[in-house]
Formats: structure tokens, sequence, C-alpha cells
């Protein structure tokens, strides 16, 4: 895997020339607004970059984008990969292994998530606090000893420090926003409300197919992380509703500028 990261790293770098990231942004479901706020300065399609899988959801455009956010060196990926869709976890994280190479110091995460604590509604912002993996470990196998330990520490899965500042801005610019767990599951089936249920029972409080192993792998490789969920539809009794794709990207568009201001002055503010 090791041969294909550096294989992928040197393509792109010949391309970018000196420019050298300090943050990764993964873009989650019809959230790629985002880009539009980045001085754009390299753009790259997924299918165009060796060893990159594409994506096959529709709303993640599969773009690559390297630039300037709030006067910080960016990388973002305008759409990522899921288990669900056929790709082995080693697939689905390779992009983040790919950052830390090209030189990224922080992560920054999101996502659309189904809803399964009472006092959330659509269209709300989670900041993650932890996780609960129920997915296949991105990490099992072979470890890679350059890459990290064979057993890492997940005490601290999402940076305290910019939990705190995300929290600040959130209040500072109004934002409805929760702090809490999220819940991986593979998908790409939407929960029971039975799954809803339990999902809430092991202390939950949204649910959603992507994100942890990709936080997995960044904090394997010693990086800090930072997600926000948007909650685009409810998993609490009484308020489960039939929710197909278009439901969901139509709510995590509508929530997307908020989440949007938030990255742009968490990035400008931390150090």
């Amino acid at each position: 895997m090791v041969d294909k990261v550096l294989n992928t790293v040197a393509y792109i770098e010949e391309k970018i020339n000196d420019f050298r990231p300090d943050w990764g942004i993964i873009l989650g479901t019809d959230l790629g607004g985002l880009v539009n706020e980045i001085e754009i300065v390299h753009t790259f399609h997924y299918r165009d970059i060796p060893n990159f899988p594409e994506s096959t959801v529709e709303s993640h455009k599969g773009l690559l984008i390297f630039g300037y956010l709030s006067g910080q060196k960016v990388v973002a990926m305008q759409g990522r990969f899921h288990y669900y869709e056929g790709y082995t976890m080693d697939q689905v994280t390779f992009p983040v292994r790919v950052m830390k190479f090209l030189g990224i110091r922080r992560l920054i995460i999101s996502n659309a998530s189904g809803g399964v604590n009472p006092d959330y509604e659509i269209g709300d912002i989670m900041i993650l606090n932890d996780h609960i993996n129920l997915m296949p470990n991105p990490l099992i196998g072979e470890n890679i000893a350059m890459l990290g330990s064979r057993f890492p520490d997940m005490s601290e899965p999402y940076d305290k420090k910019m939990i705190d500042t995300g929290q600040e801005i959130a209040k500072r610019l109004k934002i409805r926003c929760h702090t809490g767990c999220y819940v991986g599951l593979t998908g790409p089936t939407l929960e029971t409300p039975k799954e809803y249920q339990y999902v809430r029972i092991i202390g939950g409080d949204v649910v959603g197919m992507s994100t942890v192993p990709e936080v997995i792998v960044a904090r394997h490789m010693s990086l800090p992380c930072f997600a926000v969920s948007i909650i685009t539809d409810l998993g609490v009794p009484g308020k489960i509703k039939e929710v197909g794709i278009s439901d969901v990207v139509n709510a995590a568009g509508e929530a997307e500028p908020k989440m949007t201001e938030m990255i742009k002055e968490l990035i400008m503010v931390t150090v």
C-alpha cells in the first residue's frame, strides 16, 4: 500500500510544484459548497489520479482541489469513498494517507447523518467528540510501522481544542450546534426503527456510513481531526419518515452554508 501512496503523492507533487497544504478537508453528501470559498490553484479529477478510486455516489463530484481557504493552504476532497460502494477499507481511506504524505497537519471531515438524539432537528449541526465503529476496522491486516503503531490510542479521536473552537464559533454565528457521538454503519440501507433505537441505546447521537474509517486512519498517523455532521433526517420515535437520497441531499444542501462558515472561521483562527 505504501508504494501506491508514494506513487500517487509523486504524481500530484509533480503537478502542484511547491504547493504544500496544511489542512485536509473531506466533504460529504451535497456538502461541496465550501469549494466555492476556496481560491483554487489546482484541480484533479479522481479518475486522473493514479491509484485513486472513483466516487460512484450522486452529489459526490469526485474532485481533489488545492488552494487557499481563509488564507491557509488546503487540499479538499469534493466527494469521498464509502465501504458500501464495494471498495475495500484500504481504498476508502487511501486519500487520507495521500494527504498526510502531501504535508497536511490537520484533517476536517464533514458528513450527512441521521439524528437519533431527540433534541436534534433536521438542519442542525453536530460536532463529533467521539464515535462508535460498527464497520470493519481499516487497520486490520499487516501494520506498517512508518504509518503508525500496531495499536493506536483512540482516547481522543477528535481534537479537543478544535471542538472547543468550533463550539465558540457556532455560538458567535448563532448556529444551532450540538456535540456528540457518531455511529458508523456500513450501509447502504438506511436504518430500520429498531436499528435507530439500538444506535441510541449504545450511546449514539447520530448515525451515518462514513467518517469513522477516515478518522481511524488519520489518528493512526497522528493527524488531529475535526468532524461535523449535518442532520438530514431523524431516527427518533414518532419522527421517523420514509427517506430517499433526494431528501438527504436537499437537507444537507440547505444547511451547508452554516457548516461552511464554521469551517472557514475554524481554519482562520486555529494555529
